[in-house]
């Protein structure tokens, strides 16, 4: 039996629930809203794919345990039961309702997300559906990424999908860094992009959460993705636990919105249409980040057995 907790939130930005599936394992999903947009307009779910993460990027919390995969029916399950919270009939009458399979795990690892993609159509009567996912391009998953080309051209096509890379740095090696395993080389994303991409759809996005001292050079971006088939998005590095401990800081600065606004217009002159994507300071407060809230509710658990077990 699955089991779902509300682990903080607020209704007008995010709200993270800790899942604890059959076998005990913990994974995490949540919903959130993006202000001054509405919930009515638009309304973002982020679930999990993964019982933890294989790969220890040094910006997520996530990783550093990996169980396994989860299976079609444990993820369609978080949709289910963040859809109901707030739509009880099923029905989802929001003009723009993502989906992102980007919570904790890369959905790429998963062949169980291409079949709940299949699925979702069916599940939901959503005119707004628009799954996302997010990934690092792993090596070895040649068949994945062919076959969501085909779902997504079937069931998802003229701008109701949305592709998004991890990239961080415009430099391989210290890519690398950030991402320490094996993964699609520039070249590769870039011809896979060219393959994605379709007349009506939404460019894929390089997704960089750059941090400071990392290289960050536009125009070498522009040598390897062709900016009429690529987009740019520029996030901060959540405070996540996995950041602390790396001493990486973020290049983008919430508070400082001149700033960004700079690095952004960066991309712009390079010829990328360029996505600002901040957040709102609540969610750090919150702790929306991937894998925080699980992490926390499993050390919390473990502190109260070992008070029980020494108190016998």
């Amino acid at each position: 039996m699955t089991r779902f907790f509300d682990a903080g939130g607020t209704d007008d930005l995010s709200r993270v629930f800790v899942v604890e599936l059959a076998d005990g394992c913990l994974v995490e999903c949540a919903e959130s809203v993006q202000p001054p947009v509405p919930r009515e307009r638009k309304w973002v779910l982020i679930v999990s794919t993964l019982r933890g993460c294989p790969v220890s990027c040094p910006i997520c919390d996530a990783g550093g345990e990996y169980l396994g995969k989860l299976s079609a029916e444990e993820i369609l399950e978080q949709i289910d039961f963040l859809v109901r919270r707030r739509f009880p009939g099923g029905a989802v009458p929001v003009p723009k309702f993502k989906i992102q399979f980007a919570r904790m795990g890369d959905p790429a690892f998963n062949d169980e997300v291409l079949e709940v993609l299949r699925r979702l159509p069916l599940g939901h009567d959503a005119p707004g559906l628009m799954p996302c996912i997010s990934t690092i391009a792993p090596l070895g998953r040649d068949r994945f990424f062919d076959e969501l080309i085909h779902i997504k051209n079937a069931l998802y096509p003229d701008g109701r999908f949305q592709m998004q890379f991890s990239i961080h740095t415009t430099c391989e090696s210290a890519r690398r860094r950030l991402i320490p395993a094996p993964v699609w080389s520039f070249d590769e994303i870039a011809a896979y992009g060219a393959r994605f991409f379709a007349n009506g759809d939404r460019k894929p996005v390089l997704n960089f959460a750059p941090a400071r001292g990392l290289p960050l050079d536009p125009a070498r971006l522009a040598d390897r993705f062709p900016h009429d088939l690529f987009a740019v998005k520029l996030t901060p590095i959540n405070p996540t636990a996995a950041a602390a401990r790396a001493g990486l800081v973020g290049l983008m600065d919430p508070a400082d919105e001149t700033a960004c606004e700079r690095t952004a217009e960066r991309f712009r002159k390079a010829g990328f249409e360029t996505i600002l994507s901040i957040g709102e300071p609540g969610e750090n407060v919150v702790g929306s980040n991937c894998g925080m809230r699980a992490r926390a509710f499993r050390e919390k658990v473990s502190k109260r057995s070992r008070r029980l077990f020494a108190g016998r």
